[in-house]
């Protein structure tokens, strides 16, 4: 079911009434979160529910069994049947047909002829983001950090919460499950503040991430008959694509989530207006990006250590990345490109230069980072290493041929875009620091402002396209 269609607007007010129906009843709310994830979840494949229930089941026992173990050798063996068990899902469901159609490939170079099984089954919808959410309940059990919990109903709507199951945040237990597990009260400032989030990510997934969309599937499509300037646009709208679709859907499901009393992790925090990678990398995607600094980076030894450790730590840590996108060599590329723009700066000293919020002073050094960032997204996008590369040979040729053709309410929109993060850029979202700041003397102001953003998405929410981290 996505955000931004016609079931989902029934489901949610359906959902939302209910819910703070039984709100005298903690277990009763649970059961209703728990069956609304997973028809939520079923309405793309049914068949696929059974790997989130098996996820469930298999870590809530592993985390009981982790807790009242003492054995340090058992302990270990009962972490990695957990590692086993979610990796081995991510494996077979995405990875297989990679290592095998490379191994064929690798072997008729040396003149050996195979024929391995592929497997001719769909991607689960967001396979990745409730594995890496299970996987983190078992370490930090494993490392003491975590009381398992007993309440297989609290923890399986831990796993399976609807608003960011399918594409995040990836939330860790130690602050989404305690929410599960205590008694939960309707709060009016939160349920506006989260209606707002919501909205200002609606606005930036249909009004623009749709709207671009097929001015860069054209760009990235056809990339020798369009000309460099075209295709400089294309990539650039494409960075523009990809962040307001994404944290678009952050900024929804965090939103809705506040219509039930549940806080979600910040996933975003203005990414384009960093100063160098490594800022960047703290403000996209923090619930993956801190994820793998806690459970891969820093028991790696992190920045700790010979020089070699450091710049093995780092290329670790951006080509698992990589990988976790999507089996295809382009996001192992788009990893290794982060590693080499983030090693200089770790090597010399200066990865935490950029701590503080963004000022105009600094529009430099953010022009000069969100362009390397765009160079990279390149790679993500194509469709192959030989796609990526012909697209920056024709760029780089400055081939000549058709233009992409942009109307100017998208510019506007844009914009409006840029615009809202630079003044919301020290706060969660523009939206609240508008409602909040410039416009909280003036009712009605707002109230434009807001019926404004509805109109503009129900204007052009008959285009939905699905998110683009659905396939991750």
């Amino acid at each position: 079911m996505l955000f931004n269609s016609l079931p989902f607007a029934i489901f949610l007010p359906i959902v939302f009434a209910v819910y703070w129906a039984l709100r005298n009843s903690l277990r009763s709310q649970n059961i209703m979160l728990l069956t609304a994830s997973y028809i939520f979840y079923g309405w793309w494949d049914a068949r696929f529910l059974s790997l989130i229930v098996a996820s469930t089941v298999v870590d809530y026992l592993l985390g009981q069994y982790l807790a009242a173990a003492t054995n340090a050798l058992k302990r270990k063996l009962l972490l990695t049947a957990s590692m086993i068990f979610n990796l081995g899902l991510l494996g077979v469901f995405k990875y297989y047909n990679f290592f095998m159609e490379n191994f064929m490939e690798i072997a008729h170079s040396v003149g050996l002829h195979t024929n391995p099984v592929l497997l001719k089954i769909a991607l689960p919808v967001g396979i990745s983001f409730y594995t890496f959410q299970t996987m983190s309940y078992t370490i930090d059990i494993y490392r003491k950090q975590l009381e398992p919990t007993k309440d297989f109903i609290a923890f399986a709507a831990f796993v399976g919460y609807f608003p960011q199951l399918v594409a995040g945040p990836i939330e860790r237990a130690s602050n989404l499950l305690p929410q599960m597990s205590k008694r939960r009260y309707f709060d009016y400032q939160k349920a506006v503040d989260g209606m707002r989030q919501a909205l200002w990510g609606f606005f930036k997934k249909v009004v623009i991430a749709d709207a671009v969309a097929s001015l860069v599937d054209q760009a990235f499509g056809d990339p020798n008959g369009f000309s460099a300037i075209a295709l400089i646009t294309g990539a650039l709208l494409f960075s523009i694509q990809i962040y307001c679709d994404f944290s678009g859907y952050s900024d929804i499901a965090i939103g809705i989530s506040k219509l039930f009393g549940i806080d979600l992790m910040q996933n975003f925090r203005t990414p384009y207006f960093s100063r160098d990678i490594a800022e960047f990398w703290r403000r996209w995607h923090i619930s993956l990006s801190t994820w793998f600094r806690d459970y891969l980076y820093i028991p790696l030894g992190g920045s700790r250590g010979s020089t070699a450790l450091k710049v093995r730590n780092t290329f670790a840590i951006f080509i698992v990345s990589g990988f976790w996108h999507g089996a295809n060599w382009t996001f192992i590329i788009w990893g290794l490109i982060n590693a080499l723009l983030f090693l200089p700066l770790l090597l010399a000293k200066r990865n935490r230069s950029n701590l503080n919020d963004p000022e105009i002073s600094d529009l430099h050094r953010i022009l000069l980072t969100f362009s390397i960032t765009t160079i990279a997204w390149i790679f993500f996008r194509a469709d192959s290493l030989s796609h990526a590369i012909d697209y920056l040979q024709n760029i780089a040729i400055w081939n000549s041929g058709k233009s992409l053709s942009i109307k100017p309410t998208l510019v506007v929109y844009i914009a409006l875009l840029f615009f809202g993060d630079w003044i919301g850029r020290k706060h969660d979202f523009a939206l609240n620091t508008l409602s909040e700041g410039i416009l909280s003397k003036s009712p009605w102001l707002r109230l434009t402002l807001y019926l404004s953003l509805a109109y503009l998405i129900l204007l052009y929410i008959g285009g939905q396209q699905n998110f683009i981290y659905f396939q991750f």
